[in-house]
Protein backbone atom coordinates (compact mmCIF):
# COMPACT_ATOMS: atom_id res chain seq x y z
CA UNK A 1 0.00 0.00 0.00
CA UNK A 2 3.09 2.29 -0.34
CA UNK A 3 1.42 4.61 -3.21
CA UNK A 4 -1.64 4.81 -2.26
CA UNK A 5 -3.06 8.31 -1.13
CA UNK A 6 -3.87 9.49 2.36
CA UNK A 7 -7.43 8.99 2.01
CA UNK A 8 -7.37 4.87 1.29
CA UNK A 9 -4.42 4.55 3.56
CA UNK A 10 -6.53 6.29 6.24
CA UNK A 11 -9.31 4.16 5.32
CA UNK A 12 -7.42 0.89 5.71
CA UNK A 13 -6.06 2.37 9.37
CA UNK A 14 -9.88 2.71 10.16
CA UNK A 15 -11.06 -0.77 8.82
CA UNK A 16 -8.39 -2.12 10.87
CA UNK A 17 -8.55 -0.04 14.46
CA UNK A 18 -12.30 -0.88 14.17
CA UNK A 19 -12.18 -4.16 15.04
CA UNK A 20 -9.92 -3.01 18.64
CA UNK A 21 -12.97 -0.50 19.07
CA UNK A 22 -10.34 2.17 18.22
CA UNK A 23 -11.15 5.63 16.11
CA UNK A 24 -8.54 6.37 13.95
CA UNK A 25 -9.56 10.55 13.38
CA UNK A 26 -9.13 12.35 10.49
CA UNK A 27 -6.05 14.50 11.27
CA UNK A 28 -4.54 11.04 11.29
CA UNK A 29 -4.60 10.89 7.60
CA UNK A 30 -1.27 12.96 6.88
CA UNK A 31 1.03 11.06 9.59
CA UNK A 32 -0.33 7.57 8.23
CA UNK A 33 0.81 8.41 4.70
CA UNK A 34 4.12 9.88 5.68
CA UNK A 35 5.20 7.02 7.47
CA UNK A 36 3.61 4.80 4.49
CA UNK A 37 4.93 6.41 1.74
CA UNK A 38 8.85 7.24 0.21
CA UNK A 39 8.21 10.62 2.05
CA UNK A 40 10.75 12.37 -0.48
CA UNK A 41 13.20 9.49 0.15
CA UNK A 42 13.39 9.35 3.48
CA UNK A 43 11.64 6.12 4.22
CA UNK A 44 14.42 4.11 5.11
CA UNK A 45 13.83 2.24 8.44
CA UNK A 46 16.74 2.80 11.04
CA UNK A 47 17.25 0.10 13.27
CA UNK A 48 17.95 0.17 16.82
CA UNK A 49 22.14 -1.07 16.78
CA UNK A 50 23.09 -3.55 19.20
CA UNK A 51 25.78 -5.82 19.78
CA UNK A 52 25.02 -9.59 20.09
CA UNK A 53 26.13 -11.23 23.22
CA UNK A 54 24.58 -14.64 22.57
CA UNK A 55 22.49 -16.36 20.05
CA UNK A 56 20.81 -19.15 21.64
CA UNK A 57 18.78 -21.48 19.36
CA UNK A 58 15.51 -20.28 20.92
CA UNK A 59 16.50 -16.43 22.33
CA UNK A 60 19.50 -14.41 22.07
CA UNK A 61 21.18 -11.77 24.38
CA UNK A 62 21.64 -8.44 23.52
CA UNK A 63 23.66 -5.10 24.83
CA UNK A 64 21.39 -1.53 23.73
CA UNK A 65 23.50 1.73 24.39
CA UNK A 66 21.78 4.76 26.48
CA UNK A 67 19.78 6.43 24.09
CA UNK A 68 16.98 9.36 23.99
CA UNK A 69 13.27 7.32 23.86
CA UNK A 70 10.05 9.51 22.81
CA UNK A 71 7.16 7.83 25.29
CA UNK A 72 4.06 8.37 26.01
CA UNK A 73 2.00 6.22 28.86
CA UNK A 74 -1.60 4.87 28.04
CA UNK A 75 -4.54 3.64 30.44
CA UNK A 76 -7.11 2.73 27.85
CA UNK A 77 -8.89 -0.53 28.50
CA UNK A 78 -7.20 -2.93 26.43
CA UNK A 79 -3.33 -3.49 25.63
CA UNK A 80 -4.49 -3.06 21.90
CA UNK A 81 -6.04 0.20 22.87
CA UNK A 82 -3.49 1.66 24.33
CA UNK A 83 -0.80 0.66 21.83
CA UNK A 84 -2.95 2.19 18.93
CA UNK A 85 -3.68 4.86 20.42
CA UNK A 86 -0.16 5.30 22.05
CA UNK A 87 1.38 4.44 18.51
CA UNK A 88 -1.27 7.07 16.97
CA UNK A 89 0.54 10.15 19.20
CA UNK A 90 3.98 8.97 18.68
CA UNK A 91 3.52 9.08 15.12
CA UNK A 92 2.16 12.85 14.74
CA UNK A 93 5.61 13.06 17.05
CA UNK A 94 7.51 12.30 14.17
CA UNK A 95 5.97 13.32 11.40
CA UNK A 96 6.52 16.92 12.04
CA UNK A 97 4.61 17.87 15.23
CA UNK A 98 7.86 18.50 17.34
CA UNK A 99 9.85 21.57 17.55
CA UNK A 100 11.64 20.91 14.29
CA UNK A 101 8.79 21.06 12.17
CA UNK A 102 10.52 18.03 10.23
CA UNK A 103 9.55 14.60 9.23
CA UNK A 104 12.12 12.86 12.11
CA UNK A 105 12.29 9.26 10.56
CA UNK A 106 11.12 5.92 11.64
CA UNK A 107 13.12 3.28 13.63
CA UNK A 108 12.54 0.34 14.50
CA UNK A 109 11.68 -1.65 16.71
CA UNK A 110 8.56 0.95 18.27
CA UNK A 111 8.47 -0.91 21.87
CA UNK A 112 5.76 -1.05 24.73
CA UNK A 113 6.46 -1.32 28.38
CA UNK A 114 4.26 -3.62 30.19
CA UNK A 115 4.47 -4.20 34.01
CA UNK A 116 2.44 -7.72 35.66
CA UNK A 117 1.55 -8.84 38.52
CA UNK A 118 4.23 -10.96 40.77
CA UNK A 119 2.99 -14.44 39.04
CA UNK A 120 3.03 -12.84 35.97
CA UNK A 121 -0.69 -13.74 35.04
CA UNK A 122 -2.32 -10.20 34.46
CA UNK A 123 -0.86 -7.02 32.80
CA UNK A 124 -1.23 -3.52 34.06
CA UNK A 125 -3.55 -1.48 31.87
CA UNK A 126 -0.58 0.77 32.12
CA UNK A 127 1.13 0.88 28.66
CA UNK A 128 4.31 3.13 27.73
CA UNK A 129 4.69 3.33 23.97
CA UNK A 130 8.25 4.27 23.30
CA UNK A 131 9.94 5.53 20.02
CA UNK A 132 14.03 5.89 19.65
CA UNK A 133 14.87 8.73 18.30
CA UNK A 134 16.78 8.42 15.01
CA UNK A 135 20.66 8.74 14.98
CA UNK A 136 20.95 12.16 13.76
CA UNK A 137 18.60 13.66 16.69
CA UNK A 138 20.35 11.83 19.65
CA UNK A 139 22.20 15.20 20.23
CA UNK A 140 19.49 16.91 20.48
CA UNK A 141 16.18 15.39 20.61
CA UNK A 142 13.25 17.73 18.99
CA UNK A 143 10.53 18.35 21.55
CA UNK A 144 7.14 17.36 21.08
CA UNK A 145 4.07 19.43 21.07
CA UNK A 146 1.95 16.83 22.35
CA UNK A 147 2.30 17.45 26.17
CA UNK A 148 1.92 14.10 26.97
CA UNK A 149 5.21 12.75 25.10
CA UNK A 150 8.13 12.86 27.11
CA UNK A 151 11.73 12.76 26.22
CA UNK A 152 12.88 9.63 28.55
CA UNK A 153 17.06 8.88 28.74
CA UNK A 154 17.02 5.24 28.93
CA UNK A 155 20.50 3.63 30.39
CA UNK A 156 22.41 1.24 28.83
CA UNK A 157 20.89 -2.36 28.97
CA UNK A 158 21.07 -6.21 28.61
CA UNK A 159 17.99 -7.55 27.62
CA UNK A 160 17.28 -11.69 26.67
CA UNK A 161 14.98 -11.42 23.47
CA UNK A 162 12.63 -14.21 21.70
CA UNK A 163 10.90 -13.32 18.68
CA UNK A 164 6.86 -14.52 17.85
CA UNK A 165 4.74 -13.37 14.97
CA UNK A 166 1.31 -12.62 14.78
CA UNK A 167 -1.61 -10.48 17.17
CA UNK A 168 -0.73 -8.61 20.89
CA UNK A 169 -2.74 -8.88 23.59
CA UNK A 170 -3.30 -9.69 26.86
CA UNK A 171 -3.71 -13.10 26.49
CA UNK A 172 -1.00 -13.35 23.83
CA UNK A 173 1.56 -11.41 25.85
CA UNK A 174 1.06 -13.19 29.38
CA UNK A 175 1.79 -16.20 26.94
CA UNK A 176 4.82 -14.98 25.66
CA UNK A 177 6.32 -13.84 29.13
CA UNK A 178 5.87 -17.44 30.40
CA UNK A 179 7.32 -19.13 27.69
CA UNK A 180 10.46 -16.94 27.64
CA UNK A 181 10.76 -17.25 31.76
CA UNK A 182 10.94 -21.03 31.11
CA UNK A 183 13.67 -20.71 28.61
CA UNK A 184 15.78 -18.57 30.58
CA UNK A 185 18.34 -20.33 32.69
CA UNK A 186 17.85 -18.17 35.56
CA UNK A 187 14.97 -15.73 35.09
CA UNK A 188 16.04 -14.08 38.02
CA UNK A 189 18.80 -12.57 36.61
CA UNK A 190 16.39 -10.36 34.94
CA UNK A 191 13.43 -7.58 36.43
CA UNK A 192 10.41 -9.76 37.24
CA UNK A 193 7.67 -7.85 36.90
CA UNK A 194 8.05 -5.04 33.79
CA UNK A 195 8.60 -6.46 29.77
CA UNK A 196 8.87 -5.33 26.39
CA UNK A 197 7.04 -5.99 23.60
CA UNK A 198 9.04 -4.51 20.46
CA UNK A 199 7.18 -4.08 17.40
CA UNK A 200 8.45 -4.17 13.95
CA UNK A 201 5.27 -3.71 12.21
CA UNK A 202 2.82 -1.28 12.49
CA UNK A 203 -0.29 -2.21 14.76
CA UNK A 204 -2.51 -1.96 11.89
CA UNK A 205 -0.84 -5.00 10.61
CA UNK A 206 -2.63 -8.23 11.02
CA UNK A 207 0.69 -10.19 11.12
CA UNK A 208 3.27 -8.27 13.42
CA UNK A 209 6.42 -9.14 13.98
CA UNK A 210 7.38 -9.36 17.59
CA UNK A 211 10.02 -9.92 20.33
CA UNK A 212 9.32 -10.38 23.96
CA UNK A 213 12.17 -8.87 25.78
CA UNK A 214 12.91 -9.37 29.74
CA UNK A 215 15.41 -7.05 31.15
CA UNK A 216 18.68 -7.67 33.31
CA UNK A 217 18.57 -6.02 36.60
CA UNK A 218 21.40 -3.53 36.87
Amino acid sequence: MEDEDPERLLQYWQDVARGHEVDVSQDMAEPIQQLTSNNQGQSRRQHISYTLLCGELLYEKRHYEKGHWACITMHKDTYEQSICYGFMRIMKYICQHNSSGDYLGMTLPIVTVVHTDENRSVISHDVTVAYYLPAEHQAQPPQPYDDDIVIEIWPATTVYIRAFIGPTNEVIIINQINAMAELLDSPGVCVSDSFIVAGYTNPAHSNRQNEIWFLERH
